[in-house]
């Protein structure tokens, strides 16, 4: 019997591009781990580094904040990089000053130094994050294969909220505060190194070009956002600056997008699809209430004494593990009972984990406070994939760095909101048991709202 070779090679070259394109989903999981590690193990190292500096409160907390600021601030530019000059030269650009920026802030010879290198950090965040989730949407051109991708892409965030308090912890007990922003070297290297190999070049420059009022308008709104969700409307007048410079440059910003029709940075035609407005309103619900939660229930339990800074973060690990565990699961899931099933739902499991929380006293008893927390982590698994899916399949491929930079725009702002109210709430009420059940209580609410809003948009 006769083989036509073709019938024979075929099946080899489509393992061979199965294979490859695992292998670039590898790399780009490697760019979220980098950007994500780094965020979440500074928490634990605050109090050693303020020892080393002697810094003030004011400055921690802009070690923490330099970074969120600029990589909220940059978001949209960072998309803008990755569709015009190419989705992993800006994947590469965003590993290579993480891996600088690390550097630079583990030896630092002062808190200022410090707090530019984890502003600079913020900048490769902004470039790596919106390529990697582009890349995605352009290599793996079959929805259901995509929607798989994406969960696997998603979980990474959970994984980093594994590796990062539990690594980070005992690198700083072993090794000093340092060492926490060098765990991130070896992956940006990795990251960068595979990239070169491995991930296709792609870009769509036609008809677009860098509008640069409208990165500058949009930088301004951002910009002033999450400064105020991280300053709070405090008395020094700053705040109260940067609310009113938002508020003067967002109907800017609507205008000159409008004028700039398809080479705008943000094509305005982008809001006028349903489910792409739902899932941005989703996503932004969702971090609103679960960063509020890992911002405030650690500090209940540090403050009241309850655990130490090391153990508290540990506590959250459970949550994010079965973030990590559900989260590659949920493209598959998807397929099954639809997208709209998925998102709706897992916000409202979030939601059910907030009233979990609510119904403690301050995080206590703790085997409640952590079904709690798991419910929340389950949540985020179940919609944190199909939202970015949603998202990224709203638009062509040509568009994938906007979608995904919008996307992540949506997580970084409801987050930035989330501490802030849910901060301020828990504050006007006390702090303690009580600031605690009615921030939760709030965002609940906002979590049913986001579930709501995803029901009726998202088909």
């Amino acid at each position: 019997m006769n083989h036509h070779p073709h019938a024979i090679l075929a099946p080899a070259r489509s393992a061979r591009r199965a294979r490859r394109k695992s292998v670039v989903l590898l790399t780009l999981c490697l760019g979220v781990l980098v950007a994500q590690v780094d965020t979440s193990v500074v928490n634990l190292a605050m109090q050693p580094i303020g020892s080393a500096f002697g810094a003030s409160v004011t400055q921690l907390q802009w070690v923490l904040d330099a970074y969120n600021l600029v990589y909220a601030t940059l978001l949209l530019t960072g998309g803008l990089v990755a569709d015009l000059y190419g989705r992993r030269l800006a994947f590469q650009l965003g590993a290579a000053v993480l891996l600088i920026a690390s550097l630079g802030c583990a030896f630092a010879p002062s808190v200022d130094f410090l707090i530019a290198g984890r502003a600079v950090a913020g900048l490769g965040s902004a470039l790596l994050l919106p390529a990697s989730l582009a890349i995605v949407r352009v290599v793996f051109t079959d929805q259901a294969e995509r929607r798989r991708a994406l969960g696997v892409w998603a979980s990474c965030n959970g994984l980093a909220f594994v590796i990062g308090p539990t690594l980070g912890g005992f690198c700083i007990a072993w090794f000093g505060w340092p060492s926490v922003f060098l765990l991130v070297v070896p992956l940006a290297l990795a990251a960068f190194v595979l990239a070169t190999m491995i991930v296709p070049e792609s870009s769509d420059p036609a008809d677009r070009h860098e509008d640069f009022p409208g990165q500058i308008l949009g930088a301004i709104v951002l910009g002033g956002l999450v400064y105020v969700g991280i300053a709070g409307l405090g008395g020094d007048g700053a705040s109260l600056l940067a609310l009113l410079l938002s508020a003067i440059a967002f109907p800017l910003f609507l205008l000159v997008e409008d004028r700039a029709q398809a080479s705008a940075l943000v094509p305005l035609d982008l809001f006028q699809n349903r489910s792409f407005c739902g899932a941005i309103v989703a996503t932004a619900s969702m971090t609103f209430g679960v960063y509020g939660v890992i911002f405030l229930v650690p500090l209940v339990w540090q403050s009241s004494g309850f655990l130490f800074p090391q153990t508290a973060g540990l506590a959250l690990v459970p949550c994010a593990l079965a973030f990590f565990l559900i989260a590659p699961r949920s493209g598959h899931m998807a397929q099954h009972v639809g997208v709209r099933v998925m998102t709706a739902g897992g916000t409202a499991v979030i939601a059910c984990g907030l009233l979990v929380l609510a119904a403690t006293q301050g995080g206590r008893p703790f085997m409640v406070a952590q079904i709690g927390l798991v419910l929340a982590g389950i949540g985020m698994g179940l919609n944190t994939g199909p939202l970015m899916s949603v998202a990224v399949d709203a638009v062509s491929a040509a568009r994938s760095g906007t979608a995904s930079a919008l996307i992540n725009v949506a997580r970084m702002t409801g987050a930035a909101l989330g501490v802030a109210f849910l901060g301020t709430a828990f504050a006007m009420w006390h702090g303690g048991a009580e600031g605690l059940r009615t921030a939760m209580l709030i965002g609940a609410a906002v979590q049913f709202g986001g579930a709501m809003v995803a029901w009726v948009t998202i088909w």
